[in-house]
């Protein structure tokens, strides 16, 4: 399938979930497609691709879900459904366009957790920006794909308090208040975006200086709210010590 058919499909797939009383919310590069409709020629243009349908949804929906993906059209591979209970993360791919469709359950368990099982009704049809943001931040290894996505995002969307069409700043900043290695990952990240926005040529100087507004905004959000005892205590040994996990394969 092509871009516009991926697109077309997750939103076909998450209304006939809300049709049914399923909850399950576009996650990936293609919610960032779907989330940015001004940028989204611009988003195409820093040669950003999609490639498969991630969504997010929750556990005690689990054996529901499994029946309504089968119905539109993807059945789960039962020789790895021992291996996704495990992770949390259910795998189904479609025998007409080998397009694959995975579904996380309550929470991304990468190389930072992010929990969203309480935070699914926040957006439609895909997760809220804020969620989507923090799935590129948790990216110890960040790579070209994720820092467009991030900045397509930040381009489209104010930073501030919690609002409709705003990243949340306030709740990033509350999380990472007790979580040092998110945090540090985070703050990371954020950096190498800023930093790598005079090599990505499609954006405009407008475009670059907007971007790096937000992210200022954020980390400034980020900073100055105060941090719990834990993250003190963690603060102290730093990166000497590992603070993240080791995956293999984040949502496109």
């Amino acid at each position: 399938m092509n871009d516009k058919e991926i697109t077309q499909e997750a939103q076909r797939v998450a209304e006939f979930a809300r049709q049914n009383d399923v909850t399950l919310r576009i996650m990936g590069a293609t919610a960032f497609r779907i989330h940015c409709p001004k940028y989204a020629g611009l988003h195409i243009g820093l040669g950003r691709e999609l490639s498969d349908l991630d969504f997010a949804g929750l556990s005690k929906q689990k054996d529901r879900v499994v029946k309504l993906v089968k119905e539109t059209g993807y059945p789960m591979d039962r020789k790895m459904e021992f291996m996704m209970k495990m992770y949390g993360r259910y795998k189904f791919q479609s025998a007409d366009t080998s397009c694959v469709l995975d579904v996380f359950f309550d929470r991304l368990e990468m190389c930072h957790t992010i929990e969203f099982s309480k935070r699914l009704e926040l957006d439609y049809p895909t997760l809220s920006l804020a969620d989507l943001l923090l799935e590129k931040l948790q990216i110890v290894q960040l790579t070209d794909k994720d820092i467009k996505d991030a900045c397509v995002l930040l381009l489209e969307h104010e930073v501030g308090q919690e609002a409709p069409e705003t990243v949340d700043a306030n709740y990033i900043a509350q999380l990472f208040s007790d979580d040092w290695g998110f945090y540090y990952t985070a703050t990371t990240n954020l950096s190498k975006i800023r930093s790598a926005l005079p090599t990505l040529n499609p954006l405009q100087d407008t475009h670059k200086a907007t971007i790096s507004s937000r992210i200022e905004g954020l980390l400034e959000t980020i900073e100055t709210r105060p941090k719990s005892m834990g993250w003190k205590m963690r603060a102290r040994i730093g990166p000497s010590k590992k603070w993240y996990r080791e995956v293999d394969g984040t949502p496109d």
